[in-house]
């Protein structure tokens, strides 16, 4: 269609000009647009477009970014981040109130012989809760450390999408005990359990997920008791309740199965407050059957989908199939229809 590509050019929403940085669907179009420059800024390495003919920079320029540092992974030495610096012209910094001074963006799989092995092994290491043990999250942990530390009190963005987003995820847990709360943008992150979302009977959809927080609770119960002392906190409670503090937006399809189980995640959370079972529920969401497995064995292990607060955002606007549904480039579009619930741990 004509006026698509009047709206998305190569460098995605152009009607984003100026920026308000004060709305939040500017906001969300921005950080949306910086990952997908990480997406494009790989490509142009795999076909090997020089400067002259690269795309991706437009990207990021369009909204007055300049990239400061790629981020590359030490196995396949593909570009799996970028640190972006904002610097906008004299002439517009009086309406740049509330841009971030920086933001590291993440980008996810991208299925390419280059790069599927590499991808596809960390998209494992995430499913089993391991992607902290990985080079790639050390590279990105340092790297968001390093700005953090350098520029301490600036504003920093953290976004990413699918795999990025569990890899921004880690890195906003991390840098919350550190201290910093960062302003965090994630794109379809992966929720490593079984999609109960996707069950359309919404009594067998309540029956999985009461059963779950009953057996998770009680599971997690035997292993305090075993190893901790009832009267003793646990780690993941202490962990969890440090994370409290920490709010990002998680941006999510309900016909992505990668994601679409925080919508209920969260919601039931709610439901068991309101049967008055708060008390199983707060031991079940701080806490996942296959973590506890794991912890069983004596691995280590670190469940990034266990968050105690976010604002999730639902975009319910119609998919048309899966690939859009878990795809970035959604999430820039002017007129999505969302629903935006705010999810606050006590």
């Amino acid at each position: 269609m004509a006026v698509e590509r009047d709206i998305f050019g190569i460098s995605g929403p152009t009607y984003l000009n100026p920026v308000n940085w004060n709305c939040e669907n500017n906001r969300r179009s921005v950080a949306a647009c910086l990952v997908q420059a990480v997406y494009v800024l790989e490509r142009d390495r795999q076909l090997n477009r020089q400067s002259i003919d690269a795309a991706a920079p437009p990207w990021w320029e369009f909204f007055h970014f300049e990239m400061i540092r790629k981020l590359v992974d030490d196995v396949d030495l593909s570009i799996f981040g970028v640190i972006f610096e904002f610097n906008p012209p004299s002439s517009k910094e009086a309406s740049a109130k509330g841009a971030p001074r920086f933001v590291i963006a993440f980008r996810g799989t991208i299925t390419e012989k280059e790069t599927i092995s590499r991808d596809l092994s960390l998209d494992l290491q995430l499913v089993q809760n391991g992607l902290h043990k990985t080079s790639r999250f050390t590279i990105a942990m340092q790297a968001v450390q390093n700005v953090a530390s350098v520029f301490p009190g600036s504003p920093i963005w953290l976004a990413g999408h699918s795999l990025g987003a569990g890899t921004a995820i880690l890195t906003g847990r991390n840098m919350v005990k550190k201290g910093a709360l960062l302003d965090s943008f994630l794109f379809n992150p992966p929720f490593v359990a079984a999609p109960i979302e996707g069950i359309r009977d919404e009594r067998v959809k309540h029956g999985f997920r009461v059963a779950r927080s009953v057996i998770t609770a009680g599971l997690t119960i035997a292993m305090k008791s075993k190893t901790e002392g009832n009267n003793q906190r646990s780690v993941a409670e202490e962990s969890f309740n440090i994370l409290s503090s920490w709010t990002p937006y998680l941006f999510v399809n309900p016909g992505d199965h990668v994601c679409s189980e925080y919508i209920g995640y969260f919601q039931h959370r709610q439901n068991m407050e309101d049967l008055g079972a708060g008390f199983i529920e707060k031991l079940a969401t701080q806490n996942s059957i296959g973590d506890l497995f794991y912890k069983a064995l004596g691995w280590e292990s670190e469940p990034l989908h266990l968050l105690p607060s976010a604002d999730l955002i639902v975009n319910v606007s119609p998919s048309p199939d899966f690939k859009y549904a878990h795809g970035i480039s959604q999430w820039w579009q002017p007129d999505l229809n969302l629903q935006c619930k705010k999810y606050r741990y006590s």
